[in-house]
């Protein structure tokens, strides 16, 4: 029997606000030492803000991109010559506006499950188009959260008390529409006192578990240290580290996972050490539709990210850099995929087609 979690202490940041004719995005690029929300009134402003990590964690981004739908829903009757009455037009006016929000970040697969959703919903609405697009970026909120706070009952029976783990990147409620996923597990297992001992990686180059994950387990009295990511290895080989735990992008058909680059050389870690390696991301991050991880296009950034840190240039001029910000960690390397559905233990195409198979 699974002990109960005070969600109102482990689950007090919300990363995305909706006021009813914008939506407000909590700023992390200024995190940790400023909070600040920055507010969006069109589609356009929610396609930018996604590009430049305003608003980052592939449940968030879908998340967020449902809402840019919904302000574009109330620009067509603002910028059109009449009202567009009918959800035929809405839907031939609104697929650019899909289209570009899409295209803000391609790898996260939540992104484009978040606005085949919307292009669901609209296609079977009436009259009331609008509200059908309002009550369905809500419903993908609160499902969201949902499915956290059950992933992390489940992921965190597999923890054994006492146990130390790693996390990398942001997975918590900054990446989600609460609580988290990876981190969510976290969370779950330290209410339980599975969990004594949590270590983030720094995760360069933006500096996601430095600047965000240890400060929001700061806010939930949660104490964690802080690693720089090559010392990785050496924190498993001391024994401190029981479980590598990780949220996901994308996860292929035959549990191959694309998360934020630096996962793979964890997982290869993990292996070597003996320490287990979990996945945790909600079913809409499953994509069937892909076979292998060697289909997924791989983002990549603007190579300056990695010449400096703040905005202080730290290579020379004339350097050159390569930035992929995924990699792809073979299902061979992942011990247990915890979804909404249920938990996926040793990965492979069978396994994966029995949960997810339709």
């Amino acid at each position: 029997m699974t002990q109960d979690i005070d969600y109102a202490r482990y689950d007090r940041i919300r990363p995305i606000r909706w006021t009813g004719d914008t939506i407000e995005l909590l700023d992390q690029r200024k995190l940790p030492f400023t909070v600040e929300y920055v507010a969006c009134r069109t589609s356009g402003a929610v396609a930018d803000a996604i590009h430049a990590l305003i608003v980052r964690g592939a449940p968030a981004i879908g998340i967020a991109a449902a809402w840019g739908v919904v302000l574009a829903a109330r620009e067509l009757d603002a910028t059109s010559r009449g009202e567009v009455e009918t959800a035929a037009e809405a839907i031939e006016r609104l697929e650019p506006v899909m289209q570009h929000l899409n295209a803000a970040r391609p790898t996260a697969v939540n992104l484009a499950w978040a606005l085949q959703r919307m292009r669901r919903a609209l296609a079977s609405a009436g009259d009331d188009w609008r509200s059908v697009l309002l009550r369905e970026a809500q419903a993908i909120a609160s499902e969201d959260l949902a499915a956290n706070h059950k992933m992390g009952k489940l992921g965190a029976q597999l923890i054994a008390k006492g146990s130390g783990v790693l996390t990398h990147c942001n997975t918590g409620s900054l990446a989600t529409a609460g609580f988290g996923t990876a981190l969510g597990v976290i969370r779950a297992g330290v209410a339980q006192a599975r969990i004594e001992r949590v270590f983030a990686g720094e995760t360069r180059p933006w500096l996601q578990g430095a600047r965000l994950t240890v400060w929001e387990l700061q806010q939930d009295g949660i104490d964690a240290t802080l690693i720089a990511d090559a010392a990785a290895s050496h924190l498993m080989k001391t024994g401190q580290v029981q479980w590598v735990i990780v949220g996901a992008d994308r996860i292929c058909a035959n549990g191959d996972v694309a998360n934020k680059i630096g996962t793979y050389q964890l997982a290869i870690a993990a292996r070597y050490h003996g320490v287990k390696c979990m996945v945790v991301a909600p079913s809409s991050t499953v994509d069937m539709a892909t076979a292998s991880g060697g289909k997924i296009e791989i983002e990549e950034r603007d190579p300056a990210e990695l010449l400096g840190i703040g905005g202080v240039r730290t290579a020379a001029e004339g350097i050159d850099a390569w930035n992929p910000v995924f990699d792809v960690t073979p299902s061979e390397l992942i011990d247990a995929i915890v979804t909404d559905r249920g938990v996926v233990e040793r990965p492979n195409r069978v396994s994966m087609q029995t949960f997810f198979g339709h």
